[in-house]
């Protein structure tokens, strides 16, 4: 469990950009068959961890996106 652990550690210090990019190095791995099973397996666990990741990156910008947005759409004081 520990592992897991720090492998979700790693993956937040990583920016959006080198997750995706380690994400596609995995599976480029993979698919070529250049790692053995069991290690794929963690690869795999790594890649899990990274889309984890990403996901909660999008998701932050998307609601910071949406703030923006909703205070775009405010009308400025003593404009009506």
């Amino acid at each position: 469990m520990e592992k897991k652990s720090q492998q979700a550690n790693e993956a937040t210090d990583l920016s959006f950009e080198k997750a995706i990019a380690e994400l596609t190095d995995i599976v480029d791995k993979v698919e070529q068959g250049e790692i053995p099973l069991e290690e794929s397996l963690r690869q795999y666990e790594k890649g899990m961890t990274l889309i984890k990741h990403c996901r909660t990156v999008l998701q932050q910008a998307e609601q910071r996106i949406e703030k923006m947005s909703l205070q775009d759409d405010e009308p400025a004081e003593g404009s009506e």
